[in-house]
């Protein structure tokens, strides 16, 4: 079974507040909310993934010194392995704007379980409570 590594990363504002993107309807899981990030390139650092994604995703800049990695992700679904870093970034540049989902929305930890999210998700959202 192939393993696809996914790096993600939970945007938390000066409110405590973390960033959820909801999956656009014409990519796998349309629908559900999900932290930002995507697949790691081959040769790619988690990091300069994370850096790129947001950029191309939410139109901000990130630098690896504000990405302080958290815990991980390890779900298998139906063909391959996700293995998925999540990353805390409490600073950025930019507004962020959705240029590949289809809304976003500040949730307050606590709130998380109420968003429908991936399986590989489900598991990160305790840690962040306890964390933030």
């Amino acid at each position: 079974m192939d393993v696809l590594l996914v790096a993600a990363c939970a945007l938390v504002d000066v409110d405590g507040r973390v960033l959820l993107a909801k999956r656009p309807d014409d990519k796998a899981m349309p629908g559900l909310w999900e932290f930002p990030g995507g697949k790691v390139e081959v040769g790619e650092r988690p990091e300069d993934c994370l850096i790129r994604e947001l950029k191309e995703e939410l139109s901000i800049d990130v630098t690896k010194a504000c990405l302080a990695p958290l815990t991980f992700a390890s779900h298998t679904y139906d063909g391959f392995h996700l293995l998925m870093p999540l990353y805390v970034c409490r600073k950025w540049e930019g507004v962020i704007t959705a240029l590949e989902h289809s809304a976003l929305d500040w949730v307050r930890p606590q709130d998380m379980r109420k968003y429908p999210m991936p399986s590989a998700d489900l598991p990160l959202v305790s840690i962040l409570r306890d964390m933030i």
